[in-house]
């Protein structure tokens, strides 16, 4: 079973203004002139952590992470109340990641997504596929309404009831019908208490989903105020707009990728983006390998998800 590489400190790092009154933080890892990568974090609004750049070869990557706008390091910080999201939008960062591939001075690259990550890259993918040397995705999900709906309606509510009922609480009953437009109202609201209740329910619920076996680490980082007002007013700002996607654009047109090398990797007990979603991706893309990993959930961490992603970065080095 293959593990991550060992920790690296990245031997470049900046940040990057690309209008809008937005500056992007992004870090490189690994050796300078080698197969250039970029790594794209989910969420929206998770932020990149150091150890996703331990699935890239460090001897032979050149791999680019960032934050992407309004989370992490990147600036403005949408934990902030005043903060506009109107520029916020998956066509907004696909033009950022092609600021990021000029600015790392490379005609072509690697990208490598998860979860939101795996939505962001198929949506620049087909934008730009003469960018694009490879993909690897894990966790699929494209923002359909079903795919939202499981996750926020009613689906995964019925395998985990306990964290359901802490979703829920800050919503009254009348509202709960539509969970996603009740929690947007509540993360916009100009009380700081309300936001943050609200946030906190929002992204301890992702938080406790992540992973196949309970992870507290995980739930913990979900509960730091600051992290989950980004990540919640993103996250919901992005699902309120169906990520600013037509419904089933990024199935539909995953014929623009048949001629780039893919691996698809999924949990089979993935509850935040379930396999049916990586299934129709594989069937509109057959040339993509397609990994279902039996034991594992969400997270790229796990050990099962974590073998299958470095043996593809890991051949597409070579």
């Amino acid at each position: 079973m293959r593990t991550m590489y060992p920790a690296t400190e990245p031997y470049d790092r900046g940040m990057l203004d690309v209008g809008d009154g937005q500056s992007i933080a992004w870090r490189r890892y690994g050796i300078p002139g080698g197969k250039p990568a970029v790594f794209l974090h989910g969420g929206p609004g998770g932020g990149c952590l150091p150890d996703h750049a331990r699935t890239f070869d460090p001897e032979r990557y050149d791999v680019l992470l960032f934050d992407q706008r309004g989370c992490g390091e990147s600036t403005p910080h949408v934990s902030r109340f005043e903060v506009d999201l109107s520029t916020n939008t998956t066509w907004h960062l696909v033009a950022d990641i092609e600021k990021l591939r000029e600015l790392m001075g490379v005609e072509r690259w690697l990208v490598f997504g998860g979860s939101w990550g795996s939505a962001l890259a198929l949506a620049y993918a087909q934008t730009r596929p003469e960018r694009v040397t490879e993909l690897v995705l894990r966790g699929i999900f494209t923002l359909r309404r079903h795919e939202l709906a499981w996750f926020y309606q009613s689906g995964a509510s019925m395998l985990f009831p306990e964290a359901w009922q802490e979703f829920l609480s800050p919503i009254p009953e009348a509202e709960r019908g539509d969970l996603i437009g009740a929690f947007g109202r509540r993360l916009n609201d100009p009380d700081p208490e309300v936001r943050e209740e609200a946030a906190i329910a929002w992204s301890a619920w992702e938080g406790t989903l992540i992973a196949l076996l309970p992870r507290p680490d995980l739930v913990e980082l979900h509960r730091q105020p600051e992290f989950a007002l980004a990540f919640s007013r993103i996250e919901n700002h992005y699902v309120r707009n169906g990520g600013f996607l037509e419904e089933g654009q990024l199935i539909r047109d995953a014929d623009r990728l048949r001629h780039i090398p893919g691996v698809i990797v999924q949990g089979r007990y993935d509850m935040c983006t379930p396999p049916a979603t990586a299934y129709d991706l594989h069937r509109a893309w057959p040339e993509a390998e397609f990994v279902i990993v039996p034991d594992a959930g969400h997270a790229f961490s796990e050990p099962g998800i974590t073998h299958h992603l470095i043996e593809a970065t890991d051949r597409f080095a070579r």
